[in-house]
């Protein structure tokens, strides 16, 4: 058996959120930060626990990179604080911050060799030349480069390059490691494989890392909690199959995966939601004021996709597949049940195609359960 932690296992565990009495890392408490008329972060609350894997995720220009650079001292809020085990940062320099942050480029030194490289800030922070050697070994050990101490940036691959800047980042054994879009240079075979090193990596170390990324993907498989962010503010905040599963809003919704929305008014139903609209009238669970406006959000997998007419039920959509696209794992479909309005239905190639294979212009018929279904008011 493998020594490797079971990352799953531990994750699910963790939720020192849901302890009243557990106190934060890392506080932001009404923290704002603007350029000119641009506001980069607007009045965010936040808290990060003592090892938790943290990720703000969002796309360009919503503010998340901000909000690491903040913490990290780089930048100063406009206004609140920044609290970290209990005290106001705000005015410690960023080398004086127990904080250290890993850049999208690396930032390695190219004079340096790999060694050297990751021995940087223990010599900056005068730690004897004993344990700087020792450190150093160490840390080649846990990224998984024994033997290649002597060699420069540029005689590693992307991948080995990527570990050095980890390794000189965790050298000095900060309380917290930020990650700027660590993977976004990693073809997708390696950055895959990334993502499940660095989740053991802080799972061994038991440090607090808080990555920030536009890959909601990535941000799905190494956080323990993500927080999703729009134009400044913190939308919603939780762990990965919550957001996914129960969106706050149809920004989330689209954000986060593939999603369908099915527009319409609400009416009254035995067990849940009636939603009627362009698209037909369907059934979901949960309890919304009816004549309200609302959408349904439904993901590709949830809806099934069927050669032949099923048995009669709710949630029932008729069309042809205008596109489809072979994944390998999945299939994915596009259907439209109307001029101009598509549905996407992914459906997973369970077997070595042994059922007919469905193709453009094929009719179909999808379905999907009222539990499968999302009620969004916004």
């Amino acid at each position: 058996m493998s020594g490797r932690p079971h990352i799953g296992g531990v994750r699910s565990s963790f939720a020192p959120w849901e302890d009243p009495a557990a106190q934060p890392l890392v506080r932001f408490e009404g923290v704002s930060r603007s350029f000119g008329e641009t506001v980069a972060v607007k009045a965010v609350d936040l808290s990060i626990y003592e090892g938790e894997f943290f990720a703000l995720l969002g796309p360009s220009g919503c503010g998340k990179t901000t909000l690491m650079r903040l913490l990290a001292g780089f930048e100063s809020p406009d206004a609140g604080r920044i609290r970290l085990e209990g005290r106001d940062i705000g005015a410690e320099p960023p080398h004086q911050r127990p904080v250290h942050m890993m850049f999208q480029a690396y930032a390695l030194f190219p004079h340096l060799n790999v060694a050297q490289n990751i021995a940087f800030g223990l010599k900056r922070q005068g730690v004897a030349r004993a344990e700087v050697a020792a450190r150093v070994e160490e840390m080649l050990s846990l990224v998984r480069l024994e033997g290649m101490g002597r060699r420069r940036p540029d005689q590693l691959s992307g991948g080995q390059r990527q570990r050095v800047a980890l390794a000189r980042a965790i050298a000095p054994r900060p309380r917290i490691l930020l990650l700027d879009e660590p993977m976004a240079a990693l073809d997708r075979k390696l950055r895959e494989e990334t993502q499940f090193e660095l989740m053991a990596l802080q799972q061994s170390l038991g440090m607090t890392f808080m990555i920030v990324t536009h890959d909601q993907d990535e941000a799905m498989v190494v956080a323990d909690r993500i927080a999703v962010m729009r134009a400044g503010e913190i939308v919603q905040i939780g762990r990965p199959a919550m957001v996914y599963e129960a969106p706050i809003d149809r920004y989330v919704a689209g954000f986060i995966g593939d999603v369908n929305l099915f527009e319409g008014r609400t009416e009254p139903a035995p067990d849940g939601v009636r939603l009627v609209g362009a698209d037909g009238a369907f059934l979901a669970e949960g309890e919304i004021p009816v004549g309200s406006t609302a959408w349904l959000a439904v993901r590709p997998e949830k809806i099934a996709v069927h050669a032949e007419p099923p048995p009669p039920g709710p949630n029932r959509l008729e069309g042809r597949i205008l596109d489809y696209a072979y994944l390998g794992d999945w299939t994915t479909y596009v259907v439209e049940i109307a001029p101009g309005r598509t549905v996407r239905a992914a459906r997973a190639n369970a077997t070595r195609m042994v059922e007919r294979p469905l193709g453009c212009d094929d009719r179909v018929w999808l379905t999907f359960a009222p539990s499968s279904a999302v009620v969004l008011t916004r």
